[in-house]
Formats: C-alpha cells, sequence, structure tokens
C-alpha cells in the first residue's frame, strides 16, 4: 500500500465510523496489508487486494468472546 493510500483509508474509517481516533499505521515488512488501531488499541487488519488491475481493501476484525463480556448487560 503506498503512503497516499494509507491516509486515504484512514480517512475514510474515521469518517464512515465517525471517529476521529481510527488510525491506520504500516505493518513493518509488508506492502500488502496495514494496521488498524483505536487510539492505542490494535483492533483489525486492512488487506490489499489487486486483481486484473483493480485494487481494493478489506478490514479485517476478530472480536474475542472475552470482549463481549465488556459489554454483556
Amino acid at each position: 500500500m503506498t503512503k497516499e493510500e494509507l491516509v486515504n483509508l484512514q480517512k475514510y474509517l474515521q469518517a464512515k465510523f465517525g471517529n476521529p481516533q481510527l488510525l491506520v499505521k504500516a505493518r513493518p515488512k509488508k506492502t500488502d496489508s496495514a494496521e488498524v488501531y483505536l487510539g492505542e488499541e490494535f483492533i483489525g487488519v486492512l488487506y490489499l487486494d489487486e486483481d486484473e488491475g483493480e485494487r481494493s481493501f478489506n478490514f479485517q476484525m476478530a472480536i474475542l468472546d472475552i470482549d463481549l463480556d465488556e459489554v454483556a448487560g
């Protein structure tokens, strides 16, 4: 991913989720993915998918069952 794509992806996620705390950071030694943070907390990975010259991005976020305990009422 290019630096410009990382910036644009961060702006997109911030606007889509209404949260300026979302950050997109390059991964060391990886050019096909980036890390997504909410503040200081790692929340997922953005993967680059290239097919026949077209580029798309997939966001993958794992939610552990113990994470759900925090919001269960």
